[in-house]
């Protein structure tokens, strides 16, 4: 029988997370499944899968909330708060210390060399994230071809016309509603959720066995639905928005440069669904041309840095946050430093608050769901969309690499072919030899720098 696991023990995980948790949400997502559901074994495929399916739905982070999902459903509201927190804490210190890297020396030769090392083993890690769940998710398409046809229609609606990702998802999770109620045991079989019983083959049983938290494992207490505690949680998160948001109006005034941070990543974080590039955009406005806090190549030169170091991708809200805490002064032209610490940090506030309300507030509803085909359909169909879109990325990031940086025409002498073969080889040691995520990253960063130094 699994022994039940410890807060320390996942408070140790969850801080390891937090520090190695390149690739954006597909590689975030991959390295969570390989830590928790194949190595620790904490909590089963079906029950992984389930939680990742209500944080695709949720706007925000998505690698960042199942997180927290986990860290809730382990050890109730403090286990998701410190899951959730270290998960973006030290992006915050990391991206804070860069910013003032940027901002104080501008364009560093070494740190450049080290971005284009990373970028490789960026795309290997999407590209593992696509295999690992894919092979896991879609299983053989004589088994699951409505899986396999969501999948691919997934990946051309994103690679060909651009459809927007809440689109995409809306449609796998209405065509999983409708799916199991014509051809419900392609959707037993394809997708890992609900209990192993009846069909399941002796293997299967075997592979299902010995989780902490089970296909079968009964939902905890504190994971069981009330209005009490609904209403509760409703209430906190309102409180803990207000505040702040108060105290930053009364100390420097509604305009002032923090207030106006507040509000406007509050509204971001509620419009970043489909992950942070469908934000970006609305971001960019914002930051650039409506309030000045930096400019559009700044904003590019931030999401490079924010693409390459741990923690979600949105997190380049900090960078724009320090960015515009410099420029603005905001606590005066003698604490610049301290000024633009403060902005990350009241921007980094307001754009995951919430995540955690989603989470904490949700939960309950969605674990209430778990096991019924006619809620957990929908949400494979749901998995099986985000691989076609997780393979869309994959091939995205292939594709900035190939060419080298301001090359223009289908030429060969245009193709990168250091950066192809870089990304080639961290693919085979994360597949073929099973490598991990921070060796791969550490090499690939040492490659660029000391190819980008040779000339």
């Amino acid at each position: 029988m699994p022994q039940k696991i410890s807060f320390a023990a996942a408070f140790k995980f969850w801080l390891k997370l937090g520090f190695i948790s390149f690739g954006g949400p597909a590689g975030q997502i991959a390295i969570m499944h390989r830590e928790l559901v194949e190595e620790k074994r904490w909590i089963s495929e079906a029950r992984f899968l389930h939680a990742l399916n209500y944080c695709m739905l949720l706007p925000g982070p998505e690698a960042q909330q199942l997180a927290t999902y986990i860290g809730w459903l382990m050890h109730r509201t403090w286990g998701g708060v410190v899951a959730g927190v270290l998960f973006v804490l030290p992006s915050l210190f990391i991206l804070v210390g860069l910013s003032w890297v940027y901002v104080a020396f501008g364009d560093v030769p070494w740190v450049a060399g080290l971005l284009y090392g990373i970028k490789p083993a960026v795309a290997a890690l999407v590209l593992q994230a696509v295999h690992r769940m894919g092979s896991k998710t879609l299983k053989k398409p004589a088994q699951a071809p409505v899986l396999w046809a969501i999948a691919t229609v997934s990946f051309v609606a994103v690679a060909a016309f651009n459809v927007p990702f809440p689109w995409v998802v809306l449609a796998a999770a209405l065509t999983g509603w409708l799916g199991q109620r014509w051809v419900p045991a392609q959707f037993s079989q394809g997708a890992s959720h609900g209990s192993k019983q009846g069909s399941s083959s002796p293997s299967d049983q075997l592979e299902a066995a010995g989780f902490v938290i089970g296909d079968t494992t009964p939902t905890p207490l504190h994971a069981r639905f009330k209005k009490t505690r609904l209403l509760q949680v409703l209430l906190m998160g309102l409180a803990l928005w207000l505040l702040p948001m108060a105290a930053l109006v009364l100390w420097q005034g509604w305009q002032s440069t923090l207030a106006q941070m507040g509000w406007f990543f509050t509204k971001a974080a509620l419009l970043t669904f489909g992950g942070a590039y469908a934000v970006l955009p609305y971001v960019y406005q914002g930051g650039v041309e409506q309030f000045g806090w930096l400019t559009g190549p700044q904003m590019m030169d931030g999401l490079a840095l924010g693409e390459t170091t741990p923690g979600p991708l949105i997190m380049v809200v900090a960078f724009v946050g320090f960015l515009g805490g410099w420029s603005k002064q905001v606590l005066g032209p003698d604490a610049l430093f301290l000024g633009a610490a403060l902005a990350a940090t009241v921007v980094t506030w307001f754009t995951f608050l919430p995540s955690f309300i989603f989470i904490l507030a949700g939960g309950p509803l969605v674990e209430s769901t778990h096991g019924k085909l006619q809620f957990t359909a929908p949400l494979s169909a749901v998995t099986a969309a985000v691989v076609g879109v997780m393979a869309n990325l994959a091939l995205f990031f292939i594709a900035a690499l190939a060419y080298k940086q301001g090359s223009t025409g289908l030429f060969l002498s245009n193709i990168d072919a250091f950066a192809l073969s870089l990304t080639c080889a961290a693919a085979v040691a994360l597949l073929r030899f099973k490598l991990g995520v921070m060796p791969v990253i550490a090499a690939c960063a040492l490659a660029g720098l000391a190819w980008r130094l040779a000339g």
